[in-house]
């Protein structure tokens, strides 16, 4: 019934489709596709060859019993479609197969505004990790989650010299910053980790319930954490952006904690209190020239060295260009 019913989709959408085209969508013989239009014939469902277009039609009329979509509800599923689409978010089929069989079964008006917005929006180079060949690793914790089972797999991180076996109790799977992560706690442990769904080289769920603590709580577990690991102390932020970039750093939210102080002279202050100071010395090491560390005195400290060190890699002595030592140092200090 389910690939009947999907023939009835195909015909009803927009496309074009024969019985040569259906076959090869649904993966199935020309001579199946017959079967199937033949029960759709016997149901009452009034569908017709197109002479002109060399496909199968339904008659316009005929509406399939479904849940009718308002404007706001089509843009919504379009812009699920869209998002669905995009590297390292296009995770399974995503969202189209649902947009489409909506689209066949919906009047006029939301097919127009499901094809046009699909054709109007787009996600454009997010710069997400590659996921391209973890999209069965995704789909298995998914499915872990669901059923509440453990997992087990090998995992090689980037710090360490050799690949590990982990047996997983999963809590969440997580879309943070640039990567797909999975949360939960290791077999002989009690605290959550966090491991990033790319690193797998092998994983697959297991017969055994995996152990969920009722009260997790994901906010909790990465604290004020900048990005995805939490460090040990917690630090108070004190930032001061030039005029020039005050505008554009305050577009965005940043962190949960972050607070901003417009100053007369069109400058900024922003603050924030993280667990940790590598994540967020990344992200203010890309406002080099605009940014002045006010505190903590760790912080600047790793910003001045971070910027020997690049200076040092790409064959240049700060002490040799004397303004190009103030100018840069004196946004740190």
């Amino acid at each position: 019934m389910a690939r009947v019913l999907s023939v009835l989709n195909l015909i009803q959408s927009r496309g074009r489709y024969n019985a040569k085209a259906i076959a090869e969508e649904l993966e199935v013989s020309e001579r199946t596709v017959f079967r199937d239009l033949e029960v759709l014939e016997f149901s009452g469902v009034p569908w017709f060859f197109d002479e002109h277009d060399q496909c199968y039609r339904v008659r316009p009329d005929f509406r399939f019993p479904t849940l009718t979509l308002t404007e706001e509800e089509a843009l919504g599923q379009a812009l699920a479609t869209t998002l669905t689409k995009a590297p390292g978010l296009n995770v399974g089929s995503g969202a189209e197969p649902t947009t489409r069989k909506l689209a066949a079964t919906s009047p006029e008006e939301i097919k127009e505004i499901l094809a046009d917005t699909a054709e109007i929006m787009q996600v454009f180079d997010l710069k997400l990790v590659d996921h391209s060949r973890a999209d069965t690793t995704i789909k298995t914790v998914q499915l872990a989650l669901l059923e509440g089972k453990q997992l087990t797999g090998i995992y090689q991180s980037p710090y360490e010299e050799t690949s590990v076996k982990l047996v997983i109790h999963p809590y969440r799977l997580c879309l943070i910053k640039r990567a797909w992560y999975v949360i939960g706690h290791l077999e002989g442990e009690i605290e959550a980790k966090t491991l990033r769904v790319a690193r797998f080289k092998t994983l697959r769920m297991l017969d055994q319930l995996a152990q969920v603590p009722e009260n997790f709580d994901l906010r909790q577990h990465f604290g004020n954490a900048w990005a995805v690991y939490r460090g040990e102390t917690r630090y108070d932020i004190e930032l001061q952006f030039s005029s020039e970039a005050a505008p554009v750093v305050t577009e965005t939210e940043w962190h949960h904690t972050q607070l901003v102080k417009k100053h007369r002279d069109g400058t900024i202050t922003m603050t924030f209190t993280v667990d940790g100071l590598e994540e967020i010395l990344r992200w203010i090491l890309t406002w080099t020239g605009q940014v002045t560390i006010i505190k903590p005195d760790e912080l600047r400290r790793k910003m001045v060295d971070a910027l020997h060190q690049a200076s040092s890699l790409n064959n240049f002595r700060l002490l040799d260009s004397p303004n190009t030592y103030h100018s840069m140092v004196d946004d740190v200090l």
